[in-house]
C-alpha cells in the first residue's frame, strides 16, 4: 500500500496557544516525509469576532513556520524532481471547535488531524481536551494526539532514530492500524525505526462448576478448586500459545517489507500493562486502533485506547478500523 492512497492531507487545529504548538514538529516530521498538504485551522466564537484578523495572522505565521520546517525535513529524504512543493494554507471559522474541525475534516478530504490533547491557556481559548476528545470519537480518518509538554527524550523530530509501539488485541481490527504503520516507519527510514508488537493476554476467569448443592455454583469450595485450577492453567497456557503464533504472524509480515520489528507478550489487565509497558520504555510514538473487538476474549479496544491515551506521555497516532 503506497503512502499516496493513504494520506495526501493534513489538518492542524490551533487554539493560538503556546501548549497547542506542540504539534508543530510532528506536522513538520508528517508533511516532510510524507509530501503532505497543510491545512491549520482556528475556530472562534461569536463573542470573539473582533479578535478574527489577530487569529488570522497567527494562523498564518504557523503556517508558514511549520511549511519551511516540513520543507527541511524533506530535503535529506531525497525529492525526486517534478514533485511539487508542499502546499499550506490556513482557514479561520466560526463556530464550535470539534463541530468545525470534524466538518471541514469531512468536506475537504482531510486523511490525518494532528492536534494537542490539551492547549488550553486562558478564558478565551478552547479546551482543547475537550475538543480532542469530541473529534477522536467522532472523526473518520486516523488522528494523530501530542500531549503538552512531551519529554524530549521521547520527542519525535529530536532523534534520528525512533521507537514505535504498535499494542494489538489479536483481532484484524486492530490489525489495521499496520499499513498506516509501514507507511511512517518507511518514508522515516525503515532501518532507523524500531517497531515493537504488544500483546496483553488478559486473566482467564475459572468457569462456575456445581459443588453438591444445586444453588451452589462457584470455583472455590474445595471439592472443586484443583478442577477449576487445572482448567484455568491450561486455557491460559493455551492463550499464550495462540499469543505467540498471532505475533510471530505480524511480526513477519513488517519484516517482510523490511521492517526492524520485534515483539512481546504480556499477562494482566490490557490498558493497565500497555501504560505500564509504554511508561517504563517511552516510546517516540503509539500506533492503536480505537476499537478493534471481534469476539468475547478480545479487548474492549475503545475503552483501553481511552485509557492509554490518558495514561502515557508519547503521542499517539489513532486509527478508526473500517
Amino acid at each position: 500500500m503506497s503512502n499516496a492512497k493513504i494520506f495526501t492531507k493534513m489538518l492542524i487545529p490551533l487554539d493560538g496557544s503556546q501548549l497547542a504548538e506542540v504539534v508543530f514538529p510532528y506536522a513538520q516530521e508528517f508533511a516532510g516525509r510524507l509530501d503532505l498538504d497543510l491545512i491549520f485551522l482556528n475556530v472562534y466564537s461569536s463573542e470573539e469576532s473582533e479578535f478574527a484578523p489577530m487569529r488570522r495572522a497567527y494562523v498564518e505565521q504557523a503556517c508558514e513556520i511549520v511549511r519551511r520546517g516540513a520543507e527541511e525535513v524533506r530535503k535529506p529524504t531525497g525529492v525526486q524532481p517534478g514533485v511539487k512543493a508542499l502546499e499550506a494554507r490556513c482557514e479561520v471559522v466560526m463556530g464550535h471547535p470539534a463541530e468545525e474541525i470534524l466538518r471541514y475534516a469531512e468536506e475537504n478530504d482531510i486523511d490525518l488531524i494532528v492536534m494537542a490533547t490539551h492547549g488550553r491557556s486562558g478564558i478565551k481559548r478552547w479546551a482543547i481536551g475537550s475538543v480532542a476528545d469530541k473529534v477522536l470519537r467522532a472523526a473518520k480518518v486516523p488522528v494523530c494526539l501530542v500531549r503538552a509538554g512531551v519529554p524530549e527524550e521521547i520527542a519525535y523530530d529530536k532523534w534520528p532514530r525512533v521507537t514505535i509501539l504498535v499494542p494489538l488485541d489479536g483481532s484484524e481490527l486492530a490489525e489495521s492500524v499496520l499499513p498506516y504503520f509501514e507507511v511512517l516507519a518507511k518514508q522515516r527510514g525503515a532501518k532507523l525505526v524500531d517497531m515493537v508488537l504488544l500483546r496483553v493476554c488478559e486473566p482467564c476467569e475459572a468457569p462456575l462448576i456445581p459443588s453438591g448443592s444445586r444453588a451452589s455454583m462457584t470455583p472455590y469450595d474445595s471439592s472443586v478448586r484443583m478442577k477449576s485450577d487445572g482448567y484455568v492453567k491450561r486455557e491460559m497456557a493455551k492463550r499464550r500459545r495462540e499469543t505467540k503464533q498471532y505475533l510471530a504472524r505480524a511480526e513477519k509480515r513488517l519484516k517482510d517489507v523490511g521492517l526492524t520489528v520485534r515483539s512481546e507478550m504480556l499477562a494482566g489487565n490490557p490498558a493497565d500493562e500497555i501504560i505500564n509497558y509504554a511508561n517504563r520504555n517511552p516510546f517516540n510514538l503509539i500506533v492503536m486502533a480505537t476499537h478493534g473487538r471481534s469476539g468475547l476474549s478480545r479487548w474492549a479496544y475503545g475503552s483501553v485506547a481511552d485509557r492509554v491515551l490518558r495514561g502515557v506521555s508519547s503521542p499517539i497516532f489513532l486509527v478508526r478500523p473500517g
